[in-house]
């Protein structure tokens, strides 16, 4: 997602390492999000500590190392965005944190979607730090959308026939759809209105988190143009994928008795249909830091 490399300079002011520790803490949060969406489980069609879902190329194994990879990028995105940085400082950040990742996995991608979404609502809590506000999950969200949504979107307006394109990219392209760059351009929208409300009402009848980013999956997976669902299944996968969820939610979700049956159905559904809901998974780990960040205040 991070394509143009840049060469940017890397001695911080000190303005911005008087808020180092604030960074880390951060930057934890980040990964700790990250973690916590890894090892959630039922996850229909996805990577669980028990299961590799729909993929063959990957386990909870492969997500371990990838987080161990990723553990200096997110405090280092922070304490860039304490700088006020236009996006190309975030950019060349992010292609490091890919390269990264990529030969802690053997090439596969396990979190480029995180490094963009997260790198971004780190940098923007970093922002927000620097000019002494708050950050908050709707301020930094709103950093992203109004700092550097303009930057995103003409990113992806000057992708071209000669490039190489990702999954996301392509099946954008061939569907029309927005995608993870258009999500993060207008300020993470389905996290701050869907992940996060269902989370949230979950953990406040609940106390319990996991039960709440499972009931979060499954309203992202109802409500988002997942592109992972549509490049695996077409449109007709993705409809199966947003009805199948938005059954579970409709039956009573995690609040059913028989929730973890229905789900674990769902999962098996998913797997036998080589689907996997990867973009909702990506929103879900946003839609825990967004949660993680809110309770800094």
């Amino acid at each position: 997602m991070f394509e143009r490399v840049v060469r940017v300079t890397r001695n911080w002011p000190q303005s911005a390492l008087r808020d180092e520790k604030s960074a880390a803490r951060i930057g934890r949060l980040a990964i700790r999000s990250l973690y916590r969406e890894a090892a959630l489980a039922p996850k229909p069609g996805l990577v669980t500590p028990s299961s590799q879902g729909s993929h063959r190329d990957m386990d909870f194994g492969t997500f371990l190392r990838s987080l161990q990879s990723l553990r200096a990028y997110f405090p280092a995105i922070t304490a860039c965005g304490l700088r006020r940085p236009d996006f190309a400082p975030l950019q060349l950040l992010g292609i490091e944190a890919e390269a990264g990742m990529l030969a802690a996995t053997g090439g596969v991608n396990t979190h480029r979607g995180a490094i963009f979404n997260l790198g971004l609502l780190c940098a923007a809590a970093g922002r927000l730090l620097a000019e002494g506000e708050t950050p908050g999950a709707a301020a930094a969200c709103a950093v992203v959308k109004n700092v550097w949504g303009p930057e995103i979107l003409a990113g992806l307006s000057a992708v071209s026939d000669a490039t190489p394109l990702s999954h996301g990219l392509s099946v954008a392209r061939r569907y029309g759809t927005g995608g993870a760059r258009q999500e993060a351009a207008a300020g993470f929208p389905a996290a701050l209105e869907v992940g996060l409300p269902a989370y949230l009402r979950v953990l406040a009848a609940t106390g319990d988190g996991e039960l709440a980013a499972v009931q979060a999956l499954f309203a992202l997976i109802a409500e988002l143009e997942d592109t992972n669902l549509l490049w695996r299944g077409g449109r007709q996968g993705l409809a199966h994928g947003r009805q199948a969820a938005a059954g579970f939610l409709a039956a009573g979700g995690v609040l059913a008795a028989d929730w973890r049956a229905h789900a674990a159905a769902i999962d098996g559904d998913f797997v036998a249909r080589n689907l996997s809901p990867g973009g909702s998974a990506d929103l879900l780990g946003v839609t825990l830091f967004l949660a993680e960040l809110d309770g800094l205040v």
